[in-house]
């Protein structure tokens, strides 16, 4: 077997979208939605990793963006893998933590942002009339890795077949 130039195996490895968001959450375990202007279903804040930068990154350049929040963000929650949809090609979503919000914080936020019209706290039954299936999986997944502790894998959201779905965070 004759191995390929390193710079043509390079150029042969797939590449994958990757988007990032965050989890924010009040003490109801209601999650903030975002409302976009471009497509009808809601989103957690967040959106595709540029070149070059981190998901983590990503997910805290997106919250400020979006709602005009500056914070810290805590652990990574869920990685879903996402298949190729159409014109998309297939693509991991990483979720992270966002922490607690209140009501009132959420009244107060004023997006610049032209792709948001509006935002709220939903509960999980309430966000899946809202959001597409496979993000209402990875949210799910996302309220369960804030209370084990755990990241969880997903694929569109769903379980994966043949992978334990949970890592263990910590001793």
């Amino acid at each position: 077997m004759d191995l390929l130039p390193f710079g043509e195996y390079a150029a042969s490895l797939n590449r994958k979208r990757t988007a990032a968001g965050v989890l924010l959450r009040d003490d109801r375990s209601r999650v903030l939605l975002v409302e976009t202007t471009y497509k009808p279903e809601w989103e957690i804040p967040g959106g595709a990793v540029e070149a070059e930068e981190a998901p983590w990154a990503t997910a805290a350049r997106e919250l400020h963006e979006e709602l005009g929040i500056t914070r810290a963000l805590g652990a990574l929650l869920v990685i879903d893998h996402i298949p190729t949809q159409g014109v998309m090609p297939e693509g991991l979503a990483f979720v992270f933590d966002g922490g607690l919000i209140t009501e009132r914080e959420v009244r107060g936020i004023q997006s610049t942002d032209p792709e948001i019209s509006s935002v709220g706290l939903y509960s999980l039954a309430e966000a899946d009339r809202l959001v597409k299936a496979p993000l209402h999986g990875r949210i799910g997944a996302a309220l369960h890795a804030v209370n084990s502790g755990e990241t969880v894998f997903r694929e569109s959201g769903r379980p994966p077949g043949f992978l334990s779905e949970t890592v263990t965070l910590g001793p």
